[in-house]
């Protein structure tokens, strides 16, 4: 039997216990991010559950089942749930509210997003960072965390680890920013509106903008999440032109592959992913459904819900993949490369922000 042959055989097997006990221990893990939320309200859930992931994954008691009995369900949390929570999240959009902030600012999160996405890409592939890390890295500053990392990982096809591994990076500079953007409002001359602005533009994930601008008072929280849902907006066209270079690769890939094995070649070309992917066609109608107003307040707060405990349990998840030993060796330049882009999208926002107000 050949190496390929064996390693087929390998994934074929069917998932030791199936998808149940790795859900149930999501469900568990999301309860744990819910209380401690509850107990110390500065820290979100989305944060408290990648760390409460991570420290599951490494506790010697658990360790075994995380990797292997529980391991086909948190690889389900991490991808199906947070597909679900991504498509949820486009109810939180409205287009008039964004568009009522003006064309000015909307030129500045297009300014932001784009130096930001290009420059960290940039930096991550200069640093030499394996795999996806330098594009999903990219993507979690420029757009929204967590879930951004998780609807491009989708559509790239990403290795768990590379996702994983860029999730606890940014979770954890969009958790320093809750303490350190709020001492610099009056450093920086920052008004209530211009401060919101500016957290709305560079903080990444929505519940980390709320804790750090609702410091400034209402008028900055209102229009930090205006700003911020902007950017998540900017989501949907990200996605597609990932998947585009994806297929465009895949076709690539399939055409070597038919020139080297002839019709296994062949066959590899159905594997292209789409250029908009379900999940994010279902992103877009949710937005057009929010913004037709036919919604109850009920309703939306419920679908709002249902998204942090989805992406919670994603998140878990994800921070059940990470493999602090590998972080380790590349720990040094991945914390540079979230240095870094945290001084891009902090430094142009803070430009954007003083032309445009």
């Amino acid at each position: 039997m050949t190496l390929r042959e064996r390693a087929a055989r390998t994934r074929s097997l069917p998932p030791l216990g199936g998808d149940a006990p790795g859900l149930l221990l999501a469900a568990v893990g999301v309860a744990a991010a819910i209380a401690v939320h509850a107990a110390v309200p500065a820290v979100p859930e989305l944060t408290a559950a990648v760390v409460l992931g991570m420290a599951v994954a490494h506790l010697p008691g658990l360790r075994p089942v995380v990797r292997r009995v529980a391991r086909p369900g948190l690889s389900t949390a991490g991808k199906r749930l947070m597909r679900l929570g991504i498509v949820l999240l486009g109810l939180k959009l409205s287009l008039d509210d964004v568009l009522g902030l003006g064309w000015a600012t909307v030129a500045m999160v297009l300014t932001v997003v784009a130096a930001t996405f290009a420059g960290t890409l940039w930096l991550g592939r200069r640093l030499g960072l394996p795999g996806d890390q330098s594009l999903l890295v990219a993507t979690g500053y420029s757009i929204c965390g967590a879930s951004a990392i998780g609807a491009v990982s989708q559509a790239a096809g990403s290795e768990e680890e590379d996702v994983a591994s860029s999730v606890a990076l940014v979770t954890l500079c969009g958790t320093l920013a809750i303490a350190v953007l709020p001492l610099l409002q009056h450093p920086l001359g920052l008004g209530e509106i211009e401060f919101g602005r500016w957290v709305g533009a560079s903080v990444h994930d929505v519940g980390q903008v709320v804790a750090t601008a609702q410091t400034g008072g209402p008028g900055a929280l209102r229009e930090a999440v205006l700003v911020k849902l902007m950017r998540v907006m900017l989501l949907a066209p990200l996605v597609a032109g990932v998947a585009v270079v994806a297929r465009r690769n895949a076709r690539g890939a399939a055409a070597g592959g038919a020139s080297a094995d002839g019709a296994d070649g062949v066959a590899k070309s159905g594997n292209r992913p789409p250029i908009v992917p379900l999940f994010v066609a279902g992103f877009l109608v949710m937005i057009v459904l929010r913004t037709t107003g036919v919604l109850p307040e009920r309703a939306l707060t419920l679908a709002g819900d249902a998204q942090e405990l989805l992406l919670a349990a994603a998140l878990f998840g994800l921070g059940s993949a990470v493999h602090l030993p590998t972080m380790v060796r590349t720990g040094g330049r991945l914390a540079l490369l979230g240095l870094g882009s945290w001084v891009v999208v902090a430094g142009v926002s803070y430009a954007g922000v003083l032309i445009t107000t």
